[in-house]
């Protein structure tokens, strides 16, 4: 997992509310392998018609959103099953933060192991963002994590919250297994000294 700290990057203004974990993450692709197949498996429906062809209106298949790392979305983004794969869809298209009004609980989990960085922000200051995304197409926003700022295309700033560990691992590019591996040498140091107080327990007592 990279570590997050700055990005600038041009964000998509997906100006829909309730986009569920279904839409980004269709059932059939739950089995797929992790791996570079998720480029085309987010939003494949919306995308993609049954051909595989793209559907040119679908606003992520237009110049520049093909390139684009912010997604600024409607309330309840990610909202629905609690599939890990809607997350990976995101990570391989190259999304690296999702700002929205809301957020699904287990869809803002999934995003924060997989080194996504989903935001919560006022409905006001979202629809500020919308609408400057919508007035200069392919328009970047800025997200400082050290500072917890949202760095709208005009100059405004929007702070967000977030939790300490979950900052301190975005920023370190640390998930759940990395994380535990840091305590490598205290796990080791416990193991060892529980083993020789409770010597009893290999005896098969």
């Amino acid at each position: 997992m990279e570590p997050f700290v700055r990005i600038s990057e041009i964000a998509v203004p997906f100006d829909e509310a309730n986009v569920d974990t279904n839409q980004l993450c269709p059932t059939r692709f739950n089995k797929v392998p992790k791996g570079e197949r998720f480029w085309s498996v987010m939003l494949h429906d919306r995308r993609f018609n049954p051909d595989e062809s793209e559907k040119p209106e679908f606003i992520f298949n237009q110049e520049p959103y093909r390139h684009a790392g912010i997604i600024v979305a409607g309330r309840n983004f990610g909202v629905g099953s609690s599939r890990e794969t809607a997350v990976f869809g995101l990570v391989y298209f190259g999304i690296l933060c999702v700002i929205a009004p809301s957020l699904g609980d287990i869809f803002t989990n999934n995003a924060f192991k997989n080194g996504v960085l989903p935001i919560v922000l006022p409905a006001e200051a979202v629809t500020d963002l919308m609408r400057q995304l919508q007035a200069e197409r392919g328009a970047k926003i800025a997200v400082d994590l050290p500072t917890q700022a949202v760095i709208a295309p005009n100059g405004t700033t929007y702070t967000f919250d977030i939790h300490p560990l979950r900052k301190r691992c975005l920023s370190l590019g640390l998930d759940e297994i990395s994380l535990t591996k840091t305590f490598g040498s205290r796990i080791e140091s416990f193991e060892t000294n529980y083993k020789r107080e409770c010597d009893w327990l290999d005896a098969g007592v």
